[in-house]
Parts: structure tokens; sequence; C-alpha cells
């Protein structure tokens, strides 16, 4: 039998990094193909120039600087014919990396010089050291003995969590070297074209039930990057900090501000970008140009199934980033009419003064609803509202239906919970808001009615940034008219909105259940 001379051409070869990438959430590896898609946002002339340097400041498997050496490689051959005398320019003068721990050091290593020591025969350049320009060095935390917990004032581990990681056979203490300094610019005393990662995404705290609270820690490696001034910077990292996230509200209003950020592509399902890999709220990564100064940034969405949306907009146009392109335009058309928001008249926290664990009394003469159910409480409990006790009132959940916050699998929410009306001498605790208080019942049902549409609950939607809500999460839901009931095709047609607009919330938003909005 005769040898097909297509064989290896034709058999399907899959790349080492491609499967790897596949394999765990505990540390996101990255596609080559998404690392690709990374470096497409940069100028190509940066590969066609000797000088260019570029920094990954937490490799994993090499996978950027072994895209990058492809790229020079290629963008190189005419400046300097000899492949040999090439590939020892570009990856002695031009890549480097830091490695997030020791393992992922020998990783990089294979990936970039096909060998885990770079000064062996077998690495297709020759260094000097085991290490070549992939680096790794154990480093510690550094404890705040001012703090209870005695936190690292670098990366906000606990040393409570720290000793317990130690004592597991084999673990990295995970003091990240390009964190754990306050000078990254002497780790290899240079100046950087780019910086390209895909970090790590968040550590134990120590805090949470039995310790197991975590904190994000990928927009320290962003803000440390920064610091280095490079000409260009690519991360990749989960998207919550585009709405909310523990701890990130200062990066959040930073990155939003920042007139360097020139591109964001977000995947509403993360799994469109790393296959098999869930990270609740999707993923996302940017270009930031240091030479910009635009206050507009294209905003690309790739929702589910990979279908893009592109637009360029302003990232602070609104209170809080709408990460939806779909979404802007449909908010623009609300927000045109100019009307009174249910911002206004949805009542602050604590509108009778009780907290969430106030007790029943069965000898109570007011009728208290909590998040335990309906039961009794005595008049003198209540420290505030009374002007509104004998009143028709409408309250809603303060926590959304999706405990996450975030869209289910298929990218859609309830964000209600709970829709009910409070006969007057009713009251309820700081579980729920009060959206609306009213002489007569009929007003309270038109108010129901109208928050159950999936119009309302889109542009509060919009606004969430946790599974918390509060008055402001109504800061896009415009008050109407509520001597009479509202449905969705009333909605559409007064504020214009189109087919495709009237589709994109029917698909976004979950019906509410039975009559009132109740479970």
């Amino acid at each position: 039998m005769s040898l097909n001379p297509d064989l290896f051409t034709s058999v399907y070869k899959p790349d080492v990094l491609s499967c790897l990438a596949d394999l765990s959430n505990d540390e996101v590896f990255t596609p080559p193909d998404v690392a690709n898609k990374m470096l497409d946002m940069l100028p190509q002339e940066l590969f066609r120039d000797p000088n260019t340097k570029f920094l990954d400041p937490a490799c994993k498997s090499g996978v950027f600087l072994r895209e990058i050496a492809k790229r020079l490689i290629a963008g190189l051959a005419d400046k300097i014919p000899n492949l040999q005398e090439r590939c020892d320019w570009i990856f002695k003068n031009q890549l480097y990396g830091i490695a997030i721990t020791e393992l992922t050091s020998l990783l990089s290593r294979r990936s970039v010089y096909c060998s885990k020591y770079p000064n062996s025969s077998f690495s297709i350049t020759q260094f000097d050291d085991i290490q070549g320009n992939v680096l790794f060095h154990k480093v510690k935390h550094k404890w705040d003995r001012n703090d209870s917990k005695g936190h690292c004032i670098y990366c906000g581990i606990s040393y409570g969590n720290e000793l317990n990681d130690i004592k597991r056979e084999g673990m990295e203490n995970h003091a990240y070297e390009f964190i754990h300094t306050l000078h990254p610019e002497e780790i290899f005393n240079m100046k950087f074209d780019v910086i390209i990662s895909n970090p790590p995404y968040q550590l134990s705290d120590g805090g949470g039930g039995a310790g197991k609270s975590a904190s994000p820690i990928y927009q320290k490696f962003v803000q440390q990057a920064k610091k280095l001034n490079p000409r260009y910077m690519t991360m990749i990292t989960p998207s919550r900090w585009l709405n909310g996230g523990k701890g990130l509200d200062s990066y959040r209003q930073e990155m939003l501000q920042d007139k360097r950020l020139v591109k964001l592509v977000d995947y509403a399902d993360s799994k469109d970008c790393f296959p098999g890999v869930d990270i609740p709220g999707g993923i996302s990564y940017f270009l930031w140009s240091r030479d910009s100064s635009n206050d507009d940034c294209t905003i690309v969405n790739v929702n589910k199934g990979g279908i893009e949306t592109s637009m360029v907009r302003n990232l602070n146009e609104f209170p809080t980033f709408i990460r939806n392109n779909e979404a802007v335009a449909i908010v623009r058309k609300v927000k045109a009419f100019k009307e009174k928001t249910m911002a206004d008249q949805v009542l602050s926290r604590r509108p009778f003064g009780l907290d969430s664990a106030t007790p029943f009394d069965e000898d109570g003469d007011v009728t208290l609803r909590s998040s335990k159910g309906l039961g009794k409480i005595r008049h003198a409990c209540i420290t505030q509202g009374k002007n509104i006790l004998n009143k028709w009132k409408v309250i809603v959940s303060k926590v959304s239906f999706e405990h996450a916050g975030v869209p289910d699998k298929n990218g859609q929410m309830r964000v209600l919970s709970v829709v009910q009306k409070l006969p007057p001498n009713s009251a309820c605790t700081e579980s729920y808001l009060v959206a609306g208080v009213y002489e007569d019942e009929e007003q309270a049902d038109n108010l129901i009615s109208y928050l159950n549409t999936k119009f309302a609950r889109f542009l509060m939607m919009q606004m969430l940034a946790s599974m918390n809500m509060s008055k402001s999460s109504y800061s896009y839901v415009p008050v109407q008219d509520f001597s009479r009931p509202w449905s969705d095709k009333e909605l559409y047609e007064k504020y214009n909105l189109s087919g495709a607009e009237q589709t994109y919330i029917e698909d976004a938003i979950l019906p509410m259940p039975g009559e009132g909005g109740e479970d």
C-alpha cells in the first residue's frame, strides 16, 4: 500500500496549548486563537520592528509569547534574513515573561523555546542560564500586622489562609512577583512597548463562611502594568468589573474614565471565549493605548453563539456602564422623553426602620411582610415611614431574582423576585423596597402591571451592578400615568422601539410568574 503524501497535512493536528486551555477552571489558560485575536488589535507594524519589546507578566502556558514570536519571525524576515540569527535576536531582545508559578515557568519556556531549560541543546536559541527571558522568582507576601487577619498589603490574601495553603503538599504560595513589588520596572530594568496577559483572576481572602471568600486580583495586574507606561496593553479578564464585583468600584471608575481605553471585546458567555470554562458574568479583553486621548471606545459584544455587534461610544455616557450595544440604543430612546424616573419615587432602604431580623409579635397590631413571610408587629416598633403606613404600597425585592447578579446560561434575567402590594396598616422589613405609595388600590395594581413588564425590568437590568438593588436601580425606568395599567405592547409603541429592539428585550427578560409577581 502506498503512503498518501497528503496524510500529515490532511489529518487534524491539534495544538497542545488549545488542548491545555480546555482542562481547568482553576488557572484559565488562553487558547491560541484568543491570543491571536488580542494580538490582531495591535498595530501590526510592531511585529516588523526589531526594537519592539513585549512582556507577559503572568505567564501560564507561554501562548502569548509563542504567538508573538511567530509574527516576529515572519515580520523581520527582510531585516534579518538568516532564520537562526532572527530567532536569536527575537527571543533574547524582544520577548519577556514573568511566570506565575514554577510549574508554569517550565511550561512557558517549553512553549516559547521548545525546551524548559533554554540553556540546553534542545532550545531553539541558546541562553546562558536556565530561565532565559521567562523569569520565576519565589517572592513572599508582606503581611499587614495592623490588620486583625494579617492580609498581604499587595494581594489581600490573609495570613491564616496562606498558612492553610502551605500545609497542602506541593502548594505554591501564589505571591505573584509582578504585583508583589512597588517597583515593577526593576524586574527587567527596561521599557516595554506591549504588555499582554491573561492574569490570575482571584485569590481566597479568608473572609466569608469558613474562610471561603475570594477577592478579584486581575485588576492589580492591570494597574501595575500601567505603572510601566507601555505603548500598548491588552489583557483578558472576567467582565464583572464592568458592572460590579467585590472591591472593584475604584478600578471600574478608573477604567471607565481612562481615555486610553480604545477597544473592549466582551463575551456574554465565557464559554464562547474559553470552551468549557464557565466564568459568571462573562469574559472580556481590552486594548489600552498610551497615546490615545479619545472620549470614545469601540465596544464589541460577542453574544451567545459568537454573534458580534460593534459600537463606538463613550464609556461614561450613563451612570453605570451598559454592556450591550443594543441596550444603549433603547436607553437613549427612553431618556430622550426626559421623564421623571422611578428612582425619584422608590423609597430608601429600611422604609419603616425595620431590619431583616425583626421578629414577629403575635400581639402586634400591624401586618409585617419580611423574608420569613407575613406576621404581626407592634405599631411602636415602627420608627419611620408612619405617614405611609395607612396607604397602599407596592413593594419589590431588594435582592434580584438572580442571586449571582448575572444572567443565566441563556443570557436571560427575571430581575425581580417579588412584586407585591401591601394594604393599609402594613409594613415591610429592609428585605424590600417600597416602589410606590398610593391612596387607592387601583393605582397600586397599575404600578404592579408596569413593574411586571419586560420593558421596565429590562431597564432595571441595565443598572444592576450586583444582586443587590436600590433606588438607583430604577434610574432608567420612567414614571408612567398609573391611573391605568400598562403592557409591553403599549410601552414599545410609546417609546418607538423597533421590531428588533422589542425582540431583544423579549429575549433578554424572563416572564414574571403568577398574578402580582409572587413565586
